[in-house]
């Protein structure tokens, strides 16, 4: 079984330990701009060889896992060069661009638009995590254009990862994940950029931080070339987010200067259910 990971970050990295230890037979062959990744990821047994484009004809089995901007261009490129029996799916936070993109491609049911929820703040080989996908949720759209032969390759992989699968159009998807995922990195980078910036004045204000600040800022972390992209796919359904939280934001702040702490405590208090929607 022969595996093509292109982008050997955190998520194809983390694909690569769990194929290794679910198929016996699974020989895995890397692509990535990077050299240093490849070499890393080699080290590390993530993948067994490195690999160029001009291999892909000879998959089984082909992973995207590159930023969002870099799949929309290799991607076209990636279905001209496969065999008719290749399963080729990416793993990218948005949707609708890539699916645009192939939209008319002559082997576009060889490709599934997946987008696995799951990941952490860190970034390269060595951010691999055996085991990332048990419990997660990867959300699967337009899978109607895939074959079903390939279709039911992969959903045997991602039940052996231990994933569970939602389905959704793209445009649902950017919509739904602009709130749920890439408001809370906007979220945390400038709570990040309004600490950095008081610290210049107060030296202590991290040595003050506690449990709570660490957890609310652990994704500004996150890669800046990764998410770039991200924000400039999904620009409208970004920014409509961004309104809208920026409006609560201002809400409370408004509260907090009329000395108005009934509603204050009642804002919080109707928060309070996020606990039972996230049980």
């Amino acid at each position: 079984m022969k595996i093509y990971i292109i982008g050997i970050g955190l998520i194809g990295g983390s694909m690569a330990l769990d194929i290794k230890s679910i198929y016996d037979d699974a020989r895995i062959f890397g692509i990535d701009a990077n050299e240093k990744h490849l070499d890393e990821a080699i080290q590390l047994g993530l993948i067994d060889e490195k690999a160029s484009e001009n291999d892909l004809i000879n998959a089984d089995l082909i992973i995207v896992s590159v930023p969002v901007d870099v799949g929309l261009v290799i991607l076209p490129n990636i279905l001209d060069k496969i065999g008719e029996q290749t399963l080729v799916f990416d793993v990218g936070s948005t949707k609708s661009p890539i699916c645009e993109a192939i939209a008319n491609h002559p082997k576009r049911r060889n490709f599934l638009a997946c987008h696995p929820i799951a990941g952490t703040e860190f970034s390269g080989p060595k951010a691999a995590v055996k085991g990332l996908f048990e419990g997660k949720t990867n959300i699967i759209c337009e899978v109607e254009k895939t074959t079903f032969k390939l279709q039911e390759k992969a959903m045997d992989l991602f039940k052996k990862l231990g994933m569970r699968i939602r389905y959704m159009d793209p445009k649902s998807h950017d919509k739904h994940i602009a709130y749920v995922s890439h408001l809370s990195h906007i979220s945390s980078f400038m709570l990040g950029k309004t600490v950095i910036e008081k610290e210049k004045d107060e030296q202590d204000i991290f040595d003050m931080a506690g449990s709570g600040f660490e957890s609310t800022v652990r994704l500004a972390k996150s890669s800046p070339a990764m998410w770039t992209p991200i924000f400039k796919q999904n620009k409208k359904q970004v920014v409509k987010s961004l309104e809208e939280y920026i409006h609560n934001l201002s809400n409370f702040k408004k509260l907090l200067e009329e000395d108005n702490y009934d509603e204050v405590f009642n804002e919080m208090q109707n928060t309070n259910r996020i606990k039972e929607i996230l049980k």
